[in-house]
């Protein structure tokens, strides 16, 4: 008896944490061949589908950690670094009890009710896609989905294995038409780590940090919606994802955990474009 409640124990947790949380020492990797053309591969359409009952518990814990699950995504935007799984998990079952399959144009999250629909930009080419969360993961302390194969490679992430991106949940009804297209905008990533209402207090945190060296602090004034001056402490511009963990890292040490990425875009220089007469 002892023997069968573990087992279901077990099955019941791994399915809640999803197939992109494996614990086992084995490395995902890409395919060895693609039997589709994943540029023909459409991307998800958003419909009005159920909450999986048995997926969206109020929370849940993997590794240590609590997870506290959304009532609603609709509104949900977040810009962080994106990572992606493949054939270590392809054809095991998802979350909400479907079938991996890195072909399709799926996504992987801690929170997001399941399912839900979301739009992922990549910030560093202006490409992006629309996929349907319908796991759980990643449980990497600094990522905030996980893609299919597929959708990392129509956003150009795939040989990197990671990239900052955008995501932002889309709802049925909501025009997301990829017509006239534009030129992604340069960008700089830098890594908020306080907003505070007086200057002294984000100097004070910044001189605590003088222990991190080589990185570039910079205090931005900005005002809110009831005209009170609120004084960002920001670290950057980040160059790179590897950068970015061992940023957070060395944070993290420091007592900092809540830091969140900032994207400033500078627009491209104007291109001289001829256009044909019709």
């Amino acid at each position: 008896m002892l023997k069968l409640l573990i087992i279901f124990f077990y099955a019941i947790f791994f399915m809640l944490a999803g197939c992109s949380s494996d614990p086992a020492n084995i490395k995902d990797s890409a395919p060895k061949k693609i039997p589709v053309d994943i540029s023909a591969i459409p991307d998800a359409t958003p419909r009005y589908e159920p909450y999986s009952k048995h997926a969206n518990p109020e929370s849940y814990t993997v590794w240590g950690k609590r997870y506290k699950v959304m009532r609603s995504g609709k509104g949900y935007q977040e810009r962080g670094i994106s990572s992606w799984y493949g054939t270590k998990f392809h054809g095991r079952k998802t979350a909400n009890g479907e079938t991996y399959d890195m072909f399709a144009m799926t996504a992987a999250h801690k929170t997001l009710p399941l399912p839900s629909y979301v739009k992922v930009t990549n910030l560093k080419n202006g490409r992006s896609v629309v996929v349907r969360v319908n796991d759980r993961g990643p449980f990497h302390e600094n990522r905030i989905i996980d893609l299919s194969y597929a959708a990392a490679i129509k956003l150009g992430i795939h040989k990197t294995g990671t990239g900052f991106v955008e995501v932002r949940t889309v709802e049925p009804e909501e025009n997301i038409s990829k017509k006239h297209p534009q030129i992604a905008p340069k960008e700089k990533i830098f890594l908020q780590i306080g907003a505070f209402k007086n200057k002294t207090n984000a100097l004070a945190l910044k001189n605590k940090l003088k222990t991190l060296q080589n990185i570039n602090f910079r205090i931005q004034q900005s005002t809110t919606r009831n005209n009170q001056l609120v004084f960002k402490l920001q670290l950057g511009p980040i160059s790179s994802v590897n950068s970015a963990d061992q940023l957070i890292t060395r944070l993290a040490k420091l007592g900092i955990n809540n830091s969140h990425f900032i994207i400033e875009k500078t627009a491209p220089t104007p291109k001289h474009v001829t256009i044909a007469a019709e």
